[in-house]
């Protein structure tokens, strides 16, 4: 695969053209609102991956010609097109080019195995795969388990090609330079593949605006704007406003990553991918100086801590300058990690938001420093807290799932039943129930406490992992991580503690009970500590439960 190493002039596509315009009422497709913003800033930097990179205008022709053939190849509006392709301007080419046709894009997560990719094309039925060499062997396989996919478009250079494959660089040579759709609307769907961190990987059918008004700001995030109300407000301020580089380091295929991605280039911004499918914190911090990052978006202490110990160890070694913002979504950011990374950039404004795939992203959140919570929100009309019985509680010391309202998903793919359970209907409005605990304050504010899914019942006792985990972080030879319950005769479940030490720093028990017992009712300490050479986690650095809890189970066998 070629990603991140060529520029697209060598791909052997027709010269590229300014995008058309075209005669039609904009609409809050996702593609529509490219096209105002490439049209608008059409010269600047939109997109870079190591030594490639394209204009706004580049990418919209580029993705205009892939939607063309696409749509020549009998691929259009209501069919899902998987997307499994590292960091590259081709993922970028081929999400717009969905976009542009009324395909729902689908992230196509690139550890899968073949059995894997089979339940999650079985289930979506998909239609298309954009595909990188790298992935040949599994998608070989499980391509005859889908009757309903019908085009292979494989991207990379390697010599030969299984039957039936189409070559993505001479694909996308056959597109016309021109594409209009005359059916493009608010409702076309972007589909969003959940992690399966916590369960099966599900199909979360959100229509371009509601997405874009729900996880993207509506367009006024980065300009302190209220959220746009017609496409072409964008043209109001895009062109007037910075240009700065907003860096993305998780991969692609991940919603939050992505989010961010659209967020910046929706704002007129350069958008910086990591370049290689591995996260290397002295390459991260690299990008950052060659490219002139303002903006850095990471995912949870994994990704947080490895940046922070690189600037500990050599301090003087990456001029940061330019960098402002150092934002963190997706999984939690510890308060002690938070210190160290302002110790070493003082004047960093460090953000936290929360958001999940069904939700988007609810916003920027303060720490909560009391009642065990670890974010708070002040009450507002789109949040409730729904308790157990689906009722709204108003209540201090109330405690149920923190939900969302407004601009939602419209359910579940094929998933009657998941979509009853999480997307309820109280008082006349459809309530997204986000996964994430939270009770009521004597403020009335929102403190939330954890993933309910992860909730570790002990003696009667609820204990969230991310409580346990950020605790557990503060103790000098834990380098990483992850609390599960496991059965216990005596107390229904007990909370074990699967750590990965600090290299270099002895891993004693002692002391790991120590810090923990100062920060946390002795009923949340782990009652069992398992050390492991390397804990599993996602390409975005989220904690892999299911896998902790199994190693934790044979383990203590």
């Amino acid at each position: 695969m070629r990603h991140c190493t060529l520029q697209p002039d060598h791909r052997g596509a027709p010269p590229l053209q300014p995008h058309a315009a075209m005669n039609r009422p904009r609409t809050f497709n996702l593609a529509d609102l490219f096209e105002i913003v490439a049209g608008a800033v059409p010269e600047r930097t939109a997109f870079r991956c190591g030594d490639a990179r394209l204009s706004f205008r580049e990418l919209d022709a580029s993705a205009t010609r892939l939607a063309s053939a696409l749509r020549a190849r009998g691929i259009g509006r209501g069919d899902n097109v998987g997307i499994q392709l590292y960091n590259s301007l081709e993922y970028l080419e081929a999400f717009f080019a969905c976009c542009k046709i009324g395909a729902a894009p689908v992230n196509v997560n690139y550890r899968y195995v073949a059995d894997e990719l089979t339940h999650l094309f079985g289930m979506l039925d998909l239609e298309a795969l954009v595909y990188g060499e790298a992935f040949e062997a599994e998608v070989a396989k499980t391509v005859p388990r889908v009757p309903t996919l019908r085009l292979l478009v494989r991207v990379g250079a390697a010599a030969g090609r299984p039957e039936g494959v189409e070559d993505y660089a001479a694909v996308l040579a056959t597109g016309a330079a021109t594409l209009d759709d005359p059916e493009r609307s608010d409702d076309d769907i972007y589909m969003l593949c959940t992690g399966g961190t916590t369960g099966m990987p599900k199909g979360v059918m959100w229509p371009h605006k509601a997405i874009f008004m729900a996880a993207m700001g509506g367009g006024g995030m980065y300009f302190r704007r209220a959220p746009i109300e017609r496409p072409e407000e964008l043209l109001e301020f895009v062109p007037h406003g910075p240009e700065l580089t907003y860096f993305a380091t998780a991969p692609l295929m991940h919603a939050a990553a992505m989010w961010a991605t659209l967020i910046g280039l929706l704002s007129g911004y350069t958008v910086v991918v990591n370049d290689q499918p591995s996260f290397d914190a002295e390459h991260v911090w690299d990008i950052v100086v060659r490219d002139g990052v303002h903006i850095l978006s990471i995912v949870g202490d994994a990704m947080a801590q490895p940046l922070i110990r690189a600037l500990e160890r050599q301090p003087q070694r990456w001029d940061l300058s330019r960098l402002m913002i150092f934002g963190n979504g997706g999984a939690v950011f510890s308060r002690h990690l938070q210190e160290r990374l302002k110790a070493q950039l003082p004047r960093i404004v460090v953000t936290n938001a929360l958001g999940s795939s069904e939700s988007g992203a609810l916003g920027g959140a303060d720490r909560a420093d009391r009642d065990g919570g670890f974010m708070v929100f002040e009450p507002r009309a789109d949040l409730a807290v729904i308790d157990d019985a689906q009722r709204i509680v108003t209540a201090p010391g109330a405690e149920g799932t923190l939900s969302r309202t407004g601009y939602t998903p419209i359910g579940y793919y094929g998933d009657a039943k998941k979509t009853a359970e999480t997307f309820v209907r109280i008082d006349g409005r459809t309530w997204v129930l986000t996964g994430d605990r939270a009770r009521i304050d004597e403020h009335g504010h929102y403190v939330v406490v954890g993933r309910g899914s992860q909730c570790i019942n002990t003696g009667g006792e609820k204990v969230y992992p991310e409580e346990v985990e950020e605790a557990a972080r503060e103790c000098g030879a834990v380098d990483d991580v992850v609390v599960v319950g496991v059965p216990d005769e005596r107390w229904g479940q007990k909370v074990v503690a699967v750590v990965q030490p600090t290299p270099g720093s002895p891993f004693e028990r002692a002391e790991f009970e120590r810090v923990c017992r100062a920060r946390l009712a002795g009923y949340k300490v782990p009652r069992e500590i398992v050390v492991i050479d390397q804990i599993k986690r996602s390409p975005a650095g989220k904690a892999d439960y299911a896998w902790a809890k199994q190693v934790a189970l044979e383990r203590l066998a």
